[in-house]
C-alpha cells in the first residue's frame, strides 16, 4: 500500500527560505518601490543572462573557423591551422582584457581613440556595474578573437608562428580596437567615435569585425606571398584542394550556429528584436547558399561544395550589419547577393590580383562584409530598427554615411595591416623556408603530426 507523506522539515525549511528573500528583495516599508524593482531587476538580470549566453555563442564561433581553414587546408598543415586558432583566442583575449577593451571603449579622445584606464579600469565583479563591465568585456573579447582567427586563414600553410603571435596580439589589441572604438565606442562611454556620431550603422559588425579582419587578411596574403606551386610561372593560378571537405561542413555549421550569439546578442538586451534578428540572420545564410551554389554552377559547370559553404558564411557576414535593420525579405536579398559576390570576388581575388587566399576569407569577410555594411543604406526597412534606407524613400544621406565608414576602415584595416606584417617580416621574417613549407608546419613548426599513422592519399 503506498503512502504520500508531507515532506515536513524541508518543505518548511524551503518555504521560509523564499519568504525571507522576499522580506529582503521586497521590503514593505516601500511599497512603490516594491512594485518597481523586481521587473527592473528582473530585465537587468535577464540582460546579464542573455548576453552572457551569447558570448559563449559567439565563443563557440571559434572551433568553427578552426575547422573551415582546418578543412580547406592540406592535411600537413591542420595543426598548425589548430594552434593559431588557439593562439587568437587566448593570447587575443588577454591583450584585449589589458589594454584593448580601453581603447576601444574608453573615453574618446577626439572622436578617434578611447582610453580610460588599464585591465577594464580594476572593475569589481562583487558590485552591478562592475559585474555587468565584465560580462560585456566578455561578449566584445569573443568579437575580438573573431577578427583576429579571420587572418590565420588568409596566410595560411607558409606563415612562422612566432611571427603569427605578434601579429594576432596587434590585430586585438591595437587595429581592432581603434576602428571599433570609432564605430562602437559610444556603447560604453558617453562620447562615441567620429563614424558612429556622423551615424555610421553597423550593428553586428560586417565592417567593424568581420571587414577589419579580412582586409588585414589580405595585405598579410601579400606581404607574405602565396604558396609554393600555387602559381605557374605564367602566373596561372592552380586550386589546391583542402584535405577534408566534411571537417570544413561542420565548421560552416557551427559557425551559422554560433552567429545566433553574433547578431541576436549584440541587442545585449533580453527583449523582443533578438526575435527577428534570429530570422534575419538564418535567412541570409539561407539565401548565400543558394546564390554561391548557382553562381559556381553556372561559372564551373559544378555545385561546387567549397563555394556553397563560403555562401552560407557570406550571406551571415553581410547580414551582420543590417540584422536589426532590415526586414526579412531585405535579408534574403542581401543574402543571395553576397552568394554571388563571393563567388566572383575569389575568382577575382585569386586569378586577376594573384593573391593567394586559401579559403577566401578576404571575400567572404572582407568584401561582404563590406557590401553588407552598404546594403544598410539601401534596404533599411521602416518598422524595424531605426533608419530608413535609399530604397524604401529615406534619401541617399545614409548610404553615403556608409560609404564613408567602410572606406575608412579599409584605409585603416589594410594600411596598419601591412605596415604590421612588414615591420614583422623585416624584424624576424613571415614565412618559413621553402624546404618547410614543402614538409609541413605541423612537424617542421611544432613537432608533430595532427593525422599520425594515417596516410592522405590523393586522388590526382
Amino acid at each position: 500500500m503506498l503512502t504520500h507523506r508531507f515532506p515536513g522539515k524541508r518543505f518548511l525549511l524551503l518555504l521560509f527560505s523564499v519568504v525571507a528573500v522576499l522580506g529582503i528583495s521586497i521590503p514593505a516599508a516601500n511599497p512603490a518601490w516594491a512594485e518597481e524593482a523586481p521587473a527592473m531587476l528582473t530585465q537587468d538580470h535577464a540582460n546579464i543572462l542573455w548576453t552572457l549566453v551569447a558570448a559563449i555563442l559567439v565563443m563557440f564561433m571559434q572551433p568553427g573557423f578552426a575547422l573551415v581553414e582546418c578543412g580547406f587546408t592540406r592535411a600537413k598543415n591542420a595543426g598548425n591551422i589548430l594552434m593559431k586558432n588557439f593562439l587568437d583566442y587566448s593570447a587575443g583575449s588577454i591583450a584585449f582584457f589589458l589594454f584593448g577593451f580601453a581603447l576601444m571603449f574608453g573615453d574618446s579622445v577626439g572622436g578617434f581613440l578611447g582610453g580610460s584606464g588599464f585591465a577594464l579600469g580594476g572593475a569589481n565583479g562583487t558590485t552591478p556595474d562592475g559585474q555587468w563591465t565584465l560580462v560585456f568585456w566578455f561578449f566584445q573579447s569573443v568579437f575580438a578573437a573573431t577578427a583576429a582567427t579571420i587572418v590565420s586563414g588568409g596566410i595560411a600553410e607558409r606563415t612562422k608562428f612566432s611571427s603569427y603571435i605578434l601579429i594576432s596580439i596587434v590585430v586585438t589589441g591595437i587595429i581592432y580596437p581603434v576602428s571599433g572604438h570609432w564605430c562602437w565606442g559610444g556603447l560604453w562611454g558617453e562620447a562615441g567615435g567620429w563614424l558612429e556620431n556622423m551615424g555610421f550603422a553597423d550593428f553586428a559588425g560586417s565592417t567593424v569585425v568581420h571587414s577589419v579582419g579580412g582586409w588585414v587578411a589580405l595585405a598579410g596574403a601579400m606581404v607574405v606571398g602565396p604558396r609554393l606551386g600555387k602559381y605557374t610561372a605564367d602566373g596561372k593560378a592552380r586550386a589546391i584542394p583542402g584535405h577534408n571537405i566534411p571537417l570544413a561542413a561542420l565548421g560552416v555549421f557551427i559557425l551559422w550556429f554560433g552567429w545566433f550569439g553574433f547578431n541576436p546578442g549584440s541587442t545585449t538586451t533580453a527583449d523582443g528584436t533578438i526575435g527577428y534578428i534570429a530570422v534575419n540572420t538564418t535567412l541570409s545564410a539561407c539565401a548565400g547558399v543558394l546564390g554561391a551554389m548557382l553562381t559556381a554552377w553556372v561559372r564551373f559547370g559544378k555545385p561546387d561544395p567549397t563555394m556553397s559553404m563560403n555562401g552560407a558564411l557570406a550571406g551571415l557576414v553581410a547580414i551582420t550589419a543590417g540584422c536589426y535593420e532590415l526586414s526579412p525579405l531585405g535579408s534574403l536579398v542581401t543574402g543571395f547577393g553576397a552568394g554571388i559576390l563571393v563567388v566572383l570576388s575569389v575568382v577575382f581575388i585569386d586569378q586577376i590580383l594573384k593573391v593567394d587566399d586559401p579559403v577566401g576569407c578576404v571575400s567572404v569577410h572582407g568584401v561582404c562584409g563590406a557590401y553588407g555594411t552598404l546594403m544598410v543604406g539601401l534596404l533599411a526597412a521602416p518598422g524595424y530598427g531605426d533608419l530608413t534606407g535609399l530604397l524604401y524613400g529615406g534619401g541617399a544621406g545614409q548610404l553615403l554615411t556608409q560609404i564613408i565608414g567602410v572606406a575608412a576602415v579599409f584605409v585603416w584595416a589594410f594600411g596598419t595591416g601591412w605596415v604590421a606584417f612588414s615591420i614583422v617580416k623585416a624584424v624576424m621574417g613571415v614565412r618559413v623556408s621553402e624546404e618547410k613549407e614543402l614538409k609541413g608546419l605541423d612537424i617542421t613548426e611544432h613537432g608533430t603530426e595532427s593525422y599520425s599513422g594515417f596516410q592522405i592519399f590523393s586522388t590526382e
